[in-house]
C-alpha cells in the first residue's frame, strides 16, 4: 500500500523559516559587497553575523533538526567502525600493489601477444 507524504502542522512555518534563513544568507553577501569600502573588517564581520543568523535560523527548522539528527547518527555509525590496523593497513596495500604489477604484466603480455598474431602471423607487416 503505498503512503503518501504527511504534511505537519509547521510546514508553512518551516517554509518561512527556510525563506527568512536564505535572506538572511543573501543579505550577508550583499553587505560584504556593499560595505568594502568601510575595511575588510567590516565586511568580514558583516559576512560572519549574516551566515551565522541564516544557519541559526535554518537550525531551529525542521529540515534543520532533521539534518543535525542524520549528523548524530552518521557520527555514532562512524564510531561503530572497527578500523585495520597499522600492520593490516599496510598489508593491504601491499597486496594491492602486487596485484597491480601482476595485472600490469599479464596486459603487456596479452598486449604483445596480440599485436604479435595480428601484425606478424595475420597481417605479415612485419616482415
Amino acid at each position: 500500500m503505498a503512503t503518501s507524504e504527511v504534511q505537519t502542522v509547521n510546514a508553512g512555518a518551516d517554509k518561512a523559516k527556510l525563506a527568512a534563513a536564505a535572506a538572511l544568507l543573501l543579505a550577508a553577501f550583499v553587505a560584504f559587497y556593499l560595505l568594502s569600502g568601510k575595511g575588510a573588517l567590516a565586511q568580514w564581520a558583516a559576512l560572519l553575523v549574516g551566515v551565522v543568523a541564516a544557519v541559526a535560523v535554518f537550525g531551529v527548522s525542521e529540515p534543520g533538526k532533521q539534518l543535525v539528527a542524520f549528523g548524530r547518527d552518521a557520527w555514532r555509525e562512524a564510531k561503530k567502525v572497527v578500523w585495520p590496523s597499522r600492520k593490516e593497513a599496510i598489508q593491504m596495500t601491499a597486496y594491492v600493489f602486487a596485484f597491480v604489477v601482476i595485472m600490469a604484466l599479464f596486459l603487456w603480455i596479452t598486449d604483445k601477444t596480440v599485436e604479435w598474431v595480428f601484425y606478424d602471423l595475420v597481417l605479415g607487416w612485419r616482415k
